[in-house]
């Protein structure tokens, strides 16, 4: 499998010259499985240039895929008015979503291209879009397994783990979005996550873990109950699962490039006082992983 970083940012776009070397699209990976399946995570703003891409390599031919989306918060679902591939008959998709969701996926997305909020409506999307829900956390295809786990977010979420069909070693997880500290109290009516003890059987032995690192110890203590981690904990998280590699996601969208360098430089030397193996590094747009 081939996993391409399209959108690295949470929260809202942030381009921009002290952006340039991490990205400051958000949300969108790009997986490619052993049989060239198109498998996309998320559609926020990074979905846009995924779309010319696309276009590009089929050269006229049809283009197939999934679109996996963890939840339908702006930031992962914005960039789908943009996505050039949609607009063209011919094009096929299904869009994939927990059923979890507050009202259906299918009508999230058709508010946001809504007259009020945008010029085109999502009825001049030509393609077969065709939107489903995610029953019994598991969608498997010709060459792939895809299963879900609830995370905790703000109105609930899915973490994914992707496995090449019949070697579940070769596995990635996808977890854009997810506080893992448990201690502030659960809001009235929000999805019940997976325990801490699920969450990393989840994720055990994978070979990568992308996971959403958005704060600073001290920043989280600013933000507690708002759907995201310290760094410090999804190294800890990692750890814990015994996965090879952890790939720092979903970048606070004010965090330059330096200081991003910083945070993982702290990382490693935070690794290497465990004495652990854990090989960390921070997604970056155009940045691509074999599995």
């Amino acid at each position: 499998m081939r996993l391409r970083f399209w959108g690295t940012r949470g929260s809202c776009p942030s381009p921009g010259p002290s952006t340039n070397r991490y990205g400051g699209n958000t949300t969108c990976l790009e997986v490619r499985t052993d049989d060239d399946d198109l498998l996309i995570f998320d559609a926020g703003t990074g979905i846009r240039e995924l779309g010319l891409a696309l276009i590009r390599g089929a050269d006229g031919s049809p283009i197939r895929g999934e679109i996996f989306f963890s939840h339908a918060h702006w930031d992962h679902i914005q960039g789908l008015p943009f996505f050039t591939p949609a607009f063209q008959h011919g094009n096929d998709f299904t869009l994939w979503g927990s059923p979890t969701l507050f009202g259906s996926l299918g009508v999230v997305l058709r508010q946001q291209m809504s007259p009020v909020v945008f010029p085109v409506g999502f009825d001049a999307l030509r393609a077969r879009l065709e939107v489903r829900a995610l029953e019994g956390q598991r969608r498997s295809g010709s060459g792939y397994d895809v299963r879900t786990i609830d995370v905790r977010h703000p109105g609930g979420a899915l973490g994914f783990r992707v496995s090449a069909a019949g070697q579940p070693g070769r596995s990635f997880v996808f977890i854009p979005d997810n506080e893992l500290d448990p201690s502030f109290d659960e809001r009235d009516g929000q999805p019940r996550p997976a325990s801490r003890e699920a969450l990393v059987e989840f994720a055990r032995g994978a070979q990568v873990l992308i996971h959403d690192a958005m704060y600073t110890g001290t920043e989280y203590m600013e933000h507690r109950g708002w759907g995201h981690s310290s760094y410090r904990d999804a190294i800890e998280f990692a750890l814990a699962a015994d996965v090879q590699t952890l790939v720092l996601f979903h970048h606070e969208p004010d965090r330059e490039d330096t200081a991003l360098d910083s945070m993982l430089q702290l990382c490693h030397e935070m690794v290497a006082e465990r004495g652990g193996s854990l090989e960390i590094v921070a997604a970056a747009e155009g940045m691509e992983i074999g599995i």
